[in-house]
């Protein structure tokens, strides 16, 4: 991250734990061979998340309404997973989760539009998971996955059925019943039906997994967290040698590695994107 991109991140009080991000360069990515099966937990794996540190590997399973949490004896070493337990949401077909860079606060977001809210007792620690009884009902068609700004204030959703993201004003950060929409930002013109969504510490880059073309898409905002500054860089990566139909992505916290979770081979594949 450069000093002017670490001062605005300072600036938020949201300064990441561990490495340094710096952006993923997906125009020289490349599949490490490294791969790891979750079909004992769930055959239908979706979003994916790692905690703050790489330690532990978390798996939101749409068949069995769960999440599952695997230890990692290599930090970010998906091929060193050993599952430990799994807790149920309350969400039904579960698609995309987020959880806050505090290990606190787990979202789930539903095909029906909702987005539910949970809380850990112990940071990162599922087995203490409970339902906050708080959701908000974004009224998409195809709600697939979202992310939460650093300072809890931003919320930004992908829809299927709109072939967009859609950027939403937390007025009580972390919040979600306090939501309201602002705008979105069409990605029909790289993927008719877009998954998974990262941003940077800083809001100024996202990528998203489109599930039509198994690929991942760069894209750039000149403002900050501001979607109608978006455009994309016309930088992608297929993951269609190893991915048939791509439903979660994420990437290490130094932005180093990336990883897609398949939904129908039931495995999570490891990528260098350095």
């Amino acid at each position: 991250m450069s000093i002017a991109r670490l001062m605005q991140v300072a600036a938020a009080g949201n300064i990441p734990s561990g490495p340094v991000w710096t952006d993923p360069d997906l125009a020289n990515a490349s599949y490490d061979s490294v791969s790891f099966s979750v079909a004992g937990q769930d055959s239908a794996p979706a979003d994916l998340e790692f905690n703050d540190d790489g330690t532990k590997l978390f798996v939101l399973g749409i068949n069995d309404d769960d999440v599952n949490e695997y230890t990692l004896s290599t930090a970010y070493d998906i091929a060193s997973a050993s599952f430990v337990s799994a807790k149920s949401v309350t969400s039904s077909n579960p698609y995309g989760f987020f959880i806050s860079n505090d290990g606190l606060k787990l979202y789930v977001a539903g095909l029906d539009g909702i987005i539910q809210q949970h809380s850990m007792s112990a940071a990162w620690d599922i087995t203490t998971l409970t339902y906050d009884s708080v959701s908000y009902n974004a009224q998409l068609g195809s709600l697939r996955d979202l992310w939460i700004k650093p300072d809890g204030t931003k919320m930004y959703l992908t829809d299927g059925t709109g072939h967009d993201i859609n950027e939403y004003t937390l007025s009580t950060a972390w919040d979600v019943s306090s939501a309201s929409y602002v705008q979105n930002f069409s990605l029909s013109a790289q993927d008719n039906l877009p998954i998974g969504v990262y941003f940077n510490p800083d809001g100024t880059k996202f990528w998203i997994c489109g599930f039509l073309s198994d690929t991942a898409y760069e894209y750039y905002l000149s403002t900050a967290w501001d979607l109608s500054s978006s455009s994309y860089s016309t930088v992608s990566f297929s993951v269609a040698s190893q991915v048939e139909f791509g439903l979660g992505m994420t990437f290490s916290r130094n932005g180093s590695k990336m990883y897609v979770s398949d939904n129908t081979g039931d495995t999570i594949y490891q990528y260098s994107t350095a």
